[in-house]
């Protein structure tokens, strides 16, 4: 996992952390908003890298046969 990741899993779970102390309704939904919103950007962020990993394999793999 990268940095990035962590980091935005990081941000989700102070999110929901917040969303849990708030007292207004707004201000709870708007915390759990923004914690699904740094949650999908962790998975996008993961995707992207099982990706690259992936493509980096496959590269070598290829260079191994030429």
């Amino acid at each position: 996992m990268s940095a990035q990741h962590d980091f935005y899993l990081a941000r989700a779970a102070e999110a929901r952390a917040a969303a849990g102390e708030s007292i207004l309704d707004n201000v709870r939904e708007r915390n759990l908003r923004a914690a699904e919103a740094w949650e999908a950007m962790a998975e996008r962020t993961l995707r992207g890298d099982t990706a690259r990993e992936k493509l980096a394999a496959e590269k070598a793999a290829a260079a191994l046969l030429a």
